[in-house]
């Protein structure tokens, strides 16, 4: 990583509204004064975004469980890459603490690990227990996490055929209330139509996937502040889990392919109805890093325009988080690129420059 001062010329995209003409790094911090005469100092130009972020992603974690460190070094190092310094970590049976003093690493926010129903989740990937058990483990992983937990909140049900919920309501609202008391946020796996009524119910803050809303559960969204990260590029692969599945569950691999059918359409109305919404990925799991580009992009085939794709990507989900992002005296974390991404979303795919933690990235 390079150390100095930097200063961006072009258009610093600070906000939505806010665009700035320049801007500089001094020790790590960013900037809107140059700093004092004589200073070394490295000039870039372009258009410049805070640190993307991808508030669905999994560092420490592949399609069997945990990995080493040395694995989700090359995760985090695939995601700094692609323009995402911030990560909303949904679960992970790795402790990846140690990636939090690694200065050329990005910012990761952990919900702990997984909490799921028994024998109704990935094998390796979280706590498999009953909802007797729920409150408890909620409240630990509270205490793991940095503010969120990660419930499953419903998967395959090979009793019935389908996808059905993994909780009971009055476990759920019991356990979304010990992580309030907590000081901790929820979030939830939930595929299907029916989990979403109990979620809601419960007063939960987030839904990943959301691929069930319908029109009654889009309202309840709505009026309670309910956002989603719907994981768009990880959504693409219903097709596959529904022809892997059909053979033996055709019901819910006909379930899977109708949810996938609708998922843009899905997405549109909830955006309509003024759901938050955020840009995931679900990297980690069967998913690659870095596709935080990808997800933006398939919000726009989803109806946000591109300004709204990039507050999903950015200034947005930052705020979302509690996080900083171009702001007197913050971190320096911020992408810079080539040409403008308001004019085409497609430009977040092609960063030119990295500074994470004040330091220019290699």
């Amino acid at each position: 990583m390079t150390s100095g001062t930097v200063h961006v010329k072009g258009k610093i995209l600070v906000g939505p509204e806010e665009v700035r003409d320049e801007i500089w790094v001094v020790d790590g911090t960013v900037s809107f004064t140059p700093p004092s005469a004589g200073a070394k100092v490295q000039t870039v130009h372009g258009w410049v975004l805070p640190g993307l972020v991808d508030a669905h992603c999994h560092v420490g974690l592949d399609a069997h469980g945990a990995v080493d460190d040395s694995t989700s070094e090359k995760q985090a190092v695939a995601d700094r890459e692609a323009g995402t310094l911030l990560i909303r970590d949904a679960g992970s049976p790795a402790d990846t603490r140690w990636i939090d003093d690694r200065e050329d690493l990005p910012r990761i926010i952990r919900a702990g690990r997984h909490i799921a129903r028994t024998r109704r989740y990935i094998r390796n990937f979280g706590w498999e227990i009953e909802p007797e058990d729920l409150v408890a483990y909620v409240r630990q992983e509270a205490r793991a996490g940095d503010g969120w937990v990660k419930l499953v909140g419903d998967w395959i049900d090979r009793d019935t055929g389908d996808l059905s919920p993994c909780w009971p309501r009055e476990a759920l609202a019991a356990a979304i209330a010990a992580a309030h008391e907590e000081g901790a946020r929820v979030t939830a796996h939930c595929f299907g139509e029916e989990s979403l009524h109990d979620f809601a119910a419960a007063g939960t803050d987030c839904i990943e996937h959301a691929t069930g809303l319908q029109d009654d559960t889009i309202g309840a969204f709505a009026a309670q502040g309910i956002a989603i990260v719907p994981t768009l590029v990880n959504i693409a692969t219903f097709e596959s889990i529904a022809r892997s599945a059909e053979g033996k569950f055709p019901t819910y691999a006909a379930h899977m392919r109708d949810l996938h059918a609708r998922r843009h359409d899905t997405v549109a109305k909830a955006h309509e109805a003024g759901i938050p919404i955020f840009v995931g990925t679900d990297a980690g799991g069967s998913l690659p890093h870095g596709l935080v580009a990808q997800e933006a992009l398939e919000l726009t085939r989803a109806g946000f325009s591109t300004a709204q794709a990039l507050d999903a990507a950015c200034w947005g989900a930052r705020r979302w988080l509690r996080r900083p992002g171009l702001e007197e005296g913050e971190s320096a974390d911020f992408v810079v690129y080539g040409t403008d991404p308001r004019d085409d979303i497609a430009v977040l795919a092609d960063p030119e420059l990295i500074v994470l933690r004040g330091h220019v990235a290699p």
